[in-house]
């Protein structure tokens, strides 16, 4: 189930962005599967606890595949689909070496690991894909806007999902006490 939550939120993300127009919210320009992109970091973190840092790369590659394949297939530029691509890798590794190495409790890996890669997905895919070296979507005025409203969204999701996931262990934890 956890991969499959994994594998379908990168899928819709792609779904989502290419259906519907950006959010925008004062200055910011948010893309609607960003929603989601926050919630794939979670997703996979969930995917790395059951299965191991070893096999999560594997559905890394799935899931960069899948991506890039559901990208192209929706008419995004290969600019856009390259964009994609080494964003969703390097914020993936990141987010996947960060939450193997900290010594914290799960809520707090998944916030501060899913906080360090929804900065990078955001920064590398508007800079590489949407601004003038790319596919010259955006003017270099409003990068950083697109970028800043990217991170607010992701982090926003990153830590509800923490709450979540810390007050499901909580509930946890009581059950097996009163066991």
């Amino acid at each position: 189930m956890r991969i499959a939550l994994y594998l379908v939120s990168i899928i819709l993300a792609n779904v989502i962005t290419a259906a519907f127009a950006p959010l925008q919210f004062w200055v910011f320009i948010v893309p609607m599967g960003t929603l989601l992109i926050g919630a794939t970091f979670i997703f996979r973190d969930l995917v790395q606890n059951k299965y191991g840092r070893k096999k999560t790369y594997l559905f890394i590659v799935i899931a960069l595949i899948l991506s890039a394949l559901v990208s192209f297939l929706l008419g995004d530029t290969l600019i856009i689909v390259l964009a994609s691509a080494i964003s969703f890798l390097l914020a993936e590794t990141t987010d996947t070496e960060i939450y193997t190495r900290l010594q914290l409790p799960m809520s707090w890996r998944v916030f501060y690991s899913g906080l360090v890669g929804g900065f990078l997905d955001s920064v590398v895919f508007v800079i590489i894909g949407l601004s003038p070296i790319g596919a010259d979507f955006l003017p270099w005025e409003a990068v950083p806007a697109v970028i800043i409203g990217q991170i607010i969204v992701k982090t926003v999701i990153q830590g509800l999902g923490a709450i979540v996931l810390s007050q499901v262990h909580l509930v946890l934890e009581k059950g097996h006490k009163t066991n």
